[in-house]
């Protein structure tokens, strides 16, 4: 008996405790945990977790040291066991893609009808929200064994409906366009032959503050639907590059460039501190200007008392590139 099993969380476990190149091989896998009664006369089960991979993967993964194996099979037992059927193993299985690219396509092109189907009303989300999830964790798998992010944020079609129905999408010609919006990049991208690199601004940074609160970021900005909400993303904003600051910031080495002392949560000046420093010189002007202008933007939009979902995802996004610029020039985002 098999179930399938969330990789985010080994991934992001094992990347947190330095073991980058696991957490890397793992991306483009997917887990599978089978359950097994290898008793003939007890009912005595023990669980192996099989880690379906590509062949770059599988090869990797299968010619694992002792030492690196039983990291990750420490990793599978904390994480997965069920109660009362212990982990024992882990296998690697070679993926050969079940699905041609056409069916995967058509598999999206399938879940993005039914949500507009829902936003206007031609069926009840009682009738298919099981259908949905259901096919939003195959999309997921498929699309994570060829390193492409699922664009789709939303666990069920109550996330969706909570999102059409907070204002800004008032007409059905909206709510459609929002959804090509969401979907059109990813078809033509698996329409193009896709990409098999995973993107490496998905990954956590590294510094545990920092990515727990860009986690609650994404999450409230799912689920916000009044002014209030929105506001709160902005708020988050502000604590992630808080955190993203006291990560970074030596007072020593990075002098602040008006002179005055910098506060625990003034990031404004240890962040603006710590970019003139780390990217000083003629050949970083570009590279410079560049930060200053993704750091001014995050602090100008968390700052606005008037929220909406295109305000907040602004400010989510802004945020989200301070952060990814700082973990490249700190050496975070190093192979």
């Amino acid at each position: 008996m098999g179930s399938k099993l969330l990789s985010e969380k080994a991934i992001k476990l094992l990347d947190y405790r330095g073991k980058k190149e696991l957490a890397r091989m793992l991306r483009r896998c997917w887990l599978e945990l089978e359950v097994e009664d290898r008793s003939s006369f007890t009912r005595d089960f023990v669980a192996i977790v099989q880690v379906h991979a590509p062949l770059e993967e599988y090869e990797y993964l299968r010619s694992l040291p002792r030492a690196e194996r039983e990291t990750l099979l420490t990793v599978f037992k904390e994480l997965y066991s069920p109660e009362d059927v212990p982990i024992v193993d882990f296998d690697c299985v070679l993926e050969t893609e079940g699905q041609t690219q056409d069916q995967l396509v058509a598999t999206v092109e399938e879940q993005k009808s039914l949500m507009i189907s829902v936003a206007t009303g031609e069926r009840p989300i009682r009738d298919v929200n099981d259908e949905y999830k259901k096919r939003r964790g195959e999309i997921g798998r498929m699309l994570q064994a060829k390193g492409i992010k699922d664009p789709n944020p939303f666990f069920d079609l109550w996330g969706w409906f909570k999102r059409y129905k907070s204002g800004d999408l008032p007409t059905y010609a909206s709510r459609r366009q929002f959804m090509s919006e969401l979907y059109d990049p990813l078809l033509q991208k698996l329409q193009q032959g896709g990409s098999s690199t995973p993107r490496m601004f998905d990954e956590p940074t590294g510094w545990e503050k920092v990515d727990r609160t860009v986690v609650e970021i994404r999450q409230r900005l799912e689920q916000a639907t009044t002014e209030e909400q929105f506001q709160a993303v902005g708020t988050l904003c502000r604590e992630a590059l808080i955190s993203l600051a006291q990560a970074v910031f030596e007072s020593d080495k990075h002098a602040t460039l008006d002179g005055m002392k910098a506060s625990p949560t003034d990031f404004k000046r240890m962040i603006e501190a710590y970019i003139a420093v780390e990217l000083a010189g003629p050949n970083n002007e570009a590279s410079r200007k560049h930060a200053r202008a993704a750091f001014d933007l995050a602090n100008e939009l968390q700052h606005k008392r008037t929220a909406n979902f295109r305000l907040a995802a602004l400010c989510a996004e802004a945020t989200l590139a301070v952060m990814n610029l700082i973990a490249i020039v700190s050496g975070q985002r190093d192979p």
